[in-house]
């Protein structure tokens, strides 16, 4: 099944609607990571709200997509993740190191602003030049 990844200004949107295979987890990192190149994306949120299980795949992909777009200029944060699912992977021992996560897309939006402000401010990476 495929994601959905909206463009929302300088951010890319994926929303999980439903339980993944491998497969389609692979196909998602590869076509998030594709597109902040093509639209020179400064954030990324991945929207797991409808998941209620994450499996270690799961888990290392989210962390993979993470770290590949941040190697590409784009912040990611993870949005969404179940207080069940949280739970479950505490006990399993399956960490997100390294990962930004907020409850919901209000604040993980509200996270890249601030993300995306810091970094202009600093002249990093995403910076613009007004003159």
């Amino acid at each position: 099944m495929e994601v959905p990844i909206l463009k929302q200004g300088h951010y890319l949107i994926a929303s999980i609607q439903s339980a993944l295979t491998d497969a389609d987890l692979s196909h998602l990192r590869e076509a998030l990571i594709e597109r902040v190149g093509r639209f020179r994306a400064r954030g990324v949120i991945v929207d797991v709200t409808a998941l209620d299980v994450m499996d270690s795949f799961a888990v290392r992909t989210l962390r993979d997509i993470a770290h590949m777009a941040r190697l590409r200029g784009a912040e990611t944060v993870i949005v969404g993740i179940q207080p069940e699912v949280a739970f479950a992977m505490v006990q399993l021992g399956l960490t997100l190191k390294g990962v930004s996560t907020a409850l919901d897309l209000e604040e993980g939006l509200a996270f890249l602003n601030m993300q995306t402000q810091v970094r202009i401010e600093r002249g990093g990476p995403g910076r613009i030049d007004r003159g």
